[in-house]
């Protein structure tokens, strides 16, 4: 089989290109050989979140790999056979396990059984989906697809301590159904999740007032999580933006320096911009989506402007499957991504 070359300095030249073609390659059987890995960051190479995703995805699919230790910029992947499991993957840093799963979840969606997965490290970084976001608007997607996604927080981890888990069960699309997502449906409740760990008292006070002051929604809209748990302190601001066919999840984290009434504004600006808008499949959900549904049954859903992360997805996945994306124009900078699925 012909081995596909990358660049990873093309698109937003990260860890998304690394990370992508680790599950597509897996999930296909595909070699790859990737070079200038991160090229288009400060710190190039392989960081321990990418390395950790280098390694689960080999193990996964029993592939032969080169280049995998801590500042690589080249990495040669050869896959065999994708085997459901147990496994358990830890980045032993505050890096993101949240992008550690979505390195494997789309191998093992084509896997021949269930899988489950203890997954260490960060669950709640600002560079990468929150474990909240995952949970409950990527998860209902993939059972939309006819797989199942099922995620515990064990325990949140925050930057810089670490040391979050996460359970995870994976069941694979054993008939797999096309995803179709062009509405919103009814609003159902919304939802200001507040969580803050070995924090002084009243930083959740002053981010409720903030997000009021923005969004104007009445005090049973608030809701204190429990983090306490955590090995270190953090915080994270949660709006939960229910609807009949999707939950939009935005959120904001604290950090040193930063008033929490302005991590507060920030996501609830996020917020109203989406409330605002008319398609249902926010810019973060789309970059997610079309792995899956590339190996998958395909499908069509309507997004909000697409990130540069979203169209560097779209671009991997045509390595890797040919021309199976194709986007549309429907207006005010909203697109309609049609993916031709492989089952």
């Amino acid at each position: 089989m012909t081995k596909i070359r990358i660049d990873g300095r093309r698109g937003e030249g990260g860890g998304q290109i690394l990370r992508s073609s680790l599950a597509l390659a897996a999930a296909t059987g595909t070699p790859f050989e990737i070079t200038n890995i991160r090229g288009g960051r400060k710190r190039p190479g392989l960081l321990r979140q990418h390395l950790t995703a280098v390694r689960a995805a080999a193990a996964v699919c029993g592939a032969r790999i080169e280049g995998d230790e801590i500042g690589s910029s080249g990495v040669k992947f050869e896959p065999g056979e994708v085997r459901a499991g147990e496994y358990e993957f830890s980045v032993g840093t505050a890096g993101s396990a949240m992008l550690v799963l979505q390195t494997v979840l789309p191998p093992l969606l084509r896997a021949a059984g269930p899988s489950e997965l203890r997954l260490g490290g960060g669950t709640h970084n600002p560079s990468a989906p929150a474990f909240e976001f995952l949970a409950r608007t990527f998860a209902p997607m993939v059972g939309r697809m006819g797989g199942e996604l099922a995620l515990e927080l064990v325990r949140p981890g925050f930057y810089p301590a670490g040391g979050g888990e996460v359970n995870v069960r994976i069941v694979p699309a054993v008939d797999p159904r096309p995803l179709v997502l062009e509405e919103r449906g009814p609003e159902g409740r919304h939802v200001v999740e507040i969580g803050a760990a070995h924090l002084p008292a009243g930083i959740a006070d002053r981010e409720w007032k903030a997000v009021q002051r923005v969004l104007h929604w009445s005090p049973d809209a608030r809701v204190d999580v429990d983090f306490s748990e955590s090995r270190g302190p953090g915080n994270v601001l949660t709006i939960v933006l229910a609807h009949e066919h999707v939950t939009e999840v935005v959120t904001g984290f604290g950090a040193k320096g930063v008033p929490a009434e302005r991590v507060a504004r920030r996501a609830a600006g996020v917020a109203k911009r989406y409330l605002a808008a008319r398609a249902p499949v926010g810019m973060h959900l789309a970059d997610q989506l079309l792995v899956p549904m590339a190996l998958l049954a395909g499908g069509h859903f309507d997004a909000l402007p697409p990130s540069l992360h979203t169209t560097t997805n779209v671009d991997v996945v045509r390595m890797f499957l040919g021309d199976v994306v194709e986007s549309e124009d429907l207006g005010r900078g909203d697109v309609r991504f049609s993916v031709r699925g492989r089952v």
